[in-house]
């Protein structure tokens, strides 16, 4: 019996932590348009509220079991004959809503970053520079953010596993790690343009995987964290092959001896 739990345990955790890969990316996006002395506020106030967020649902599976259940019916359209796809539940219409939302801030970043809008504005310095307002979105998009990634793990978790104190243990350690790894994937994401753009289009797919679980068409996360972790290899390949060519020299071109 000791086994048993325990084996859940570590499967839990394990399957928690990978759950939260797209969760700490997204919260390093945010966190790194703040300066750096509020960054690092951001991150662990956005992921205490993921730890509050997970534990309360686990607290309410009664209420989370009842999100299932539908509260409206699509029509007859061409791409949605099946009944589940068209039946359309509170945690359908989370996931929808949630999906739209990801994808919507991802494309954002992205312009702004390509189109050097107004991603990294001249930071004022002095008393009241970049107060409350600024601070408290960013945390209010990660709550936001952490309640759909949420329910995906605490489904997963009330799946797997039968007693209550193994799903609170299993999210616990789970969020401990994301805290430890936040701050350097963070930093990481911030030194490499090209990883954050790698994790921005990550969260585009995730955003586009979340509205399509909820119009019932259930695409299977092995394929996408495969996609995403062999996309991460072959960027940190290059980010290697960079680092080891060596540098150009710029030469200036000899000019004739009689124009000296």
């Amino acid at each position: 019996m000791e086994l048993e739990w325990l084996a859940a345990l570590v499967t839990l955790t394990v399957m928690e932590i990978v759950l939260g890969i797209d969760n700490i990316i997204f919260i390093a996006i945010l966190a790194n348009t703040l300066p750096p002395e509020q960054a690092r506020k951001a991150r662990q106030l956005g992921i205490a509220a993921a730890l509050v967020t997970r534990l309360l649902l686990l607290f309410s599976i009664s209420w989370l079991a009842g999100l299932t259940q539908p509260i409206l019916t699509l029509p007859d359209l061409p791409l949605f004959h099946d009944t589940e796809a068209r039946e359309i539940s509170t945690k359908d219409l989370i996931l929808i809503l949630g999906g739209a939302f990801l994808i919507y801030k991802s494309v954002k970043h992205i312009h702004e970053h390509m189109e050097g809008g107004a991603e990294d504005p001249p930071v004022p310095h002095g008393p009241g520079a970049l107060a409350g307002p600024t601070l408290l979105g960013v945390i209010g998009q990660i709550a936001v953010i952490d309640i759909i990634f949420s329910l995906d793990s605490v489904i997963t978790a009330v799946g797997m596993a039968r007693q209550l104190w193994v799903m609170v243990t299993a999210v616990v350690i789970a969020v401990g790690v994301m805290l430890l790894f936040a701050g350097m994937i963070s930093e990481f994401v911030a030194r490499h343009p090209t990883i954050k753009m790698l994790a921005l289009s990550f969260l585009i797919l995730i955003g586009v995987v979340l509205i399509a679980d909820g119009f019932g068409q259930h695409i299977p996360k092995g394929y996408i964290y495969f996609a995403m972790a062999f996309s991460v290899t072959v960027e940190l390949l290059n980010l290697a092959s960079r680092h080891r060519r060596e540098p150009v020299s710029l030469h200036l071109p000899k000019l004739p001896a009689d124009s000296q």
